[in-house]
């Protein structure tokens, strides 16, 4: 078949970069305020400052001999400084590497290593970090030490921004498909992959944020960054915020139930987002000591499943309607966002609640697909189970300097019909006949028992909504009939632990469940153990629970 020639469009080339955002930032909101949450304080200061300072940010960079292409790390609370950071490496040609200070030594030392970052940007309270592994990591020539106060003078960045050039930075013309930062995945298999971001990625995946559909940010919002800013980008809210002309308050460090109520209150939020447990938190805290989110218009839910009862809660005791979202460190990170539709407004109450507890509709500019064992697509069910896969404009194609064989790393790949790339997420999910996908599990957490998989998180969401319960995870033990086995670990409500039993449980499931997916055991453990990013640690369960005997198994009595 022949391709007839195309008629070439005459459109002007117009770059898009991290720069084009910034510079919107003093001809359109100058007076938009960014808030920064110190401890005992709060710091405030215009997107004008932001922007002056960020020029002279650039002219730091260049004094320390930094070159397009270098990378950048950044080991940083939520802070206008890392803001900064943000904006000023990518916009200077750099590639900014955003550090997870929750990482083990071992693996911080081996992504700075991987990824060769040049120099560091560090606040003060996280420089004994750096200070363990330093003669690990040789590739790093210079330390920018951060203060931990907004008034804090006596420090490298502050002291050397002062000394820095007032005039404006002349940025370089950037190709938009040049890196502008890149973050790893959270290494739960092997060693952590570094996912290379693009300019045009970025941007475009801020311009999706701001769609009605996805998260709707409009200049009128005030945005509470609540994810670390070291977790993909911080979900990419901090540059469609600055896009957009949000108002945009930064939680600072270690962000408490207590904390997340009193900005919510005090700064009149109307967005926030983050993983399951922030939320369970919050609605914890607001139970018992009050609280004002009434500024809330929505909020966004993603990382991990967000059992259907808080969805319920949130939504009957403080009208607010969640958004659930999903993505990766791969995806940028969101792909797919859960708002209803038109065709939904006839759903009963618990229709309506069901809804809400699933995934979400892919974005514009992504696609995705569902794939069965026979590799051909599931029918959209909202019933079916296969393997979410997803391409788009801001999909990684390949990690960068993957360290795995060709042929591994190949296997995070697959090809369709017309050899376009397809991304393997690892989860198995349904879709609906709405285009609402619903995220079943990650394919290694699935339980196979007889041949037939079991969901953790449907599990997990079921337990967690008896009342005496805080957490639940749910993982596959080896049985040596079927394969594996489900054993639910329970972490109780504090006035109801050593009370609680495992039949309590049981009997709670049974109405809702098929007898088989009835877990063989329930244990009960002080809390779920928690990844770096909040999600539930199933790794680490597996691991104390490798030598666990079901009760009534031939294992256990041969112990």
């Amino acid at each position: 078949m022949t391709i007839p020639a195309t008629l070439t469009g005459l459109m002007m080339e117009y770059p898009l970069t991290i720069t084009s955002i910034l510079e919107r930032v003093p001809k359109l909101f100058a007076h938009r305020e960014i808030v920064s949450k110190f401890p005992g304080e709060t710091f405030r200061y215009t997107y004008a400052d932001f922007y002056a300072r960020t020029h002279r940010l650039a002219h730091v960079l260049g004094q320390l001999d930094l070159e397009q292409g270098d990378r950048v790390g950044s080991l940083c609370w939520n802070s206008y400084r890392h803001l900064e950071l943000y904006f000023a490496v990518p916009a200077y040609g750099c590639v900014l590497h955003t550090l997870n200070l929750r990482l083990a030594d071992d693996q911080l030392a081996y992504i700075i290593n991987h990824a060769g970052d040049k120099a560091l940007f560090v606040d003060a309270s996280l420089l004994p970090i750096v200070e363990r592994i330093r003669e690990q990591i040789p590739c790093v020539e210079k330390i920018v030490v951060i203060p931990d106060a907004p008034h804090e003078e006596a420090s490298d960045y502050e002291a050397l921004l002062a000394a820095a050039p007032a005039d404006p930075f002349a940025w370089p013309d950037l190709n938009e498909l040049a890196a502008c930062a890149i973050c790893y995945t959270s290494g739960t298999t092997g060693n952590p992959k570094g996912v290379l971001y693009t300019h045009r990625a970025m941007y475009l995946h801020s311009m999706s944020l701001g769609l009605a559909d996805n998260f709707g940010f409009c200049e009128r919002d005030v945005i509470l960054q609540m994810v670390p800013m070291f977790h993909a980008n911080g979900w990419g809210m901090p540059y469609a915020a600055i896009m957009n002309g949000s108002k945009l308050v930064l939680s600072g460090r270690q962000l408490q139930p207590p904390d997340i109520a009193y900005l919510i209150e005090s700064e009149r939020v109307t967005f926030s987002a983050g993983v399951p447990t922030l939320f369970m938190g919050l609605y914890a805290h607001l139970e018992a000591h009050g609280g004002d989110i009434s500024s809330m218009r929505t909020a966004a839910v993603a990382g991990s499943a967000m059992p259907r009862q808080f969805v319920e809660l949130f939504l009957k005791k403080y009208n607010l309607e969640f958004r659930l979202a999903w993505g990766m460190t791969e995806t940028t990170p969101i792909v797919t966002v859960n708002v209803l539709t038109t065709s939904q407004d006839s759903l009963s109450e618990e229709e309506r609640i069901d809804a809400l507890a699933r995934h979400g509709r892919v974005a514009p500019g992504c696609e995705l697909r569902i794939l069965g064992d026979d590799h051909t697509e599931v029918p959209w069910d909202g019933k079916t189970m296969g393997e979410l896969q997803v391409r788009g404009a801001w999909v990684a194609s390949s990690y960068y300097k993957d360290p795995r064989p060709e042929e591994d790393a190949a296997q995070s790949f697959d090809h369709g019909p017309h050899g376009e790339l397809w991304f393997r997420t690892g989860d198995v999910a349904t879709i609906d006949s709405e285009g609402l996908i619903q995220i079943m599990d990650r394919t290694k957490d699935l339980v196979k028992s007889g041949g037939e998989w079991i969901s953790s998180v449907d599990l997990e969401n079921l337990i967690m909504g008896h009342p005496k319960v805080a957490e639940a995870a749910v993982i596959g033990i080896y049985h040596p009939k079927w394969e594996e086995r489900p054993i639910a670990c329970v972490a109780a409500l504090p006035e109801h632990r050593g009370v609680i039993t495992k039949e309590e449980i049981l009997e709670y499931l049974r109405p809702h469940v098929a007898k088989w997916w009835l877990p063989d055991d329930v244990v009960f453990i002080e809390a779920v153990p928690k990844t770096s990013v909040g999600k539930f640690n199933k790794r680490a369960l597996r691991a104390q629970f490798a030598d666990y005997r079901l009760p009534g198994s031939k294992q256990d009595a041969d112990r």
